[in-house]
């Protein structure tokens, strides 16, 4: 390997650095954040995630930890990634347009109580703003994990956690990061002391 491509290689490590260190630099709402998670559950609610792209992968992975497992063994939570479903994203896209795919989801299955977490690296999909709408519709939590400066979705959760940065790659490996934190959050509360990993 040449010396280009290993500078360019210690450049996206540094930026994948630089963007962990701006989420340790939010260690409070980090904090805020596992604590409605698990509170939500505690409460028998559910979580409903969602994201467009790379963040949709993001969404899905949270949802399917909490009702698999992530560590260890413990109770089935209960999530719904609104974007795992393709019969149902093309019937609302198709009837309704692609802005709604999300909104309507949350329509049908939204509760007081429940959460939305929605991942977005720009802040500013369409779909997303909808989807937080109909969730303050429903009386539902939000909480918003973005990039960049936050978009047209900053200053619209309960809590927001922004990673700073201006490549996707290096804001959604923040946002794993986080996820993984809030899923270890919810491992604590809820395995059984002792239990098997």
């Amino acid at each position: 390997m040449d010396a280009d491509n290993r500078a360019w290689i210690s450049e996206c490590i540094r930026d994948s650095r630089a963007a962990v260190d701006s989420l340790e630099e939010q260690i409070g709402k980090v904090s805020d954040a596992a604590n409605l998670v698990v509170s939500t559950f505690e409460r028998g609610c559910k979580i409903l995630t969602c994201g467009n792209g790379g963040s949709a992968a993001e969404a899905m992975h949270m949802s399917e930890e909490a009702v698999g497992r992530f560590r260890s063994n413990r109770v089935s939570l209960p999530a719904v990634a609104l974007v795992a479903d393709g019969t149902a994203l093309t019937c609302i896209g198709n009837d309704y347009g692609f802005d709604e795919i999300f909104a309507r989801q949350i329509e049908g299955l939204g509760n007081e109580g429940d959460l939305l977490a929605a991942f977005s690296t720009s802040g500013n999909g369409r779909n997303l703003i909808r989807a937080v709408e109909a969730a303050r519709a429903k009386r539902m939590n939000v909480l918003l994990i973005l990039g960049r400066d936050g978009g047209r979705l900053a200053g619209k959760g309960d809590i927001e956690i922004t990673i700073r940065g201006t490549d996707s790659g290096r804001i959604q490996e923040a946002h794993q990061l986080l996820m993984h934190i809030l899923l270890d959050a919810v491992d604590r509360r809820f395995v059984p002391q002792g239990g098997t990993p």
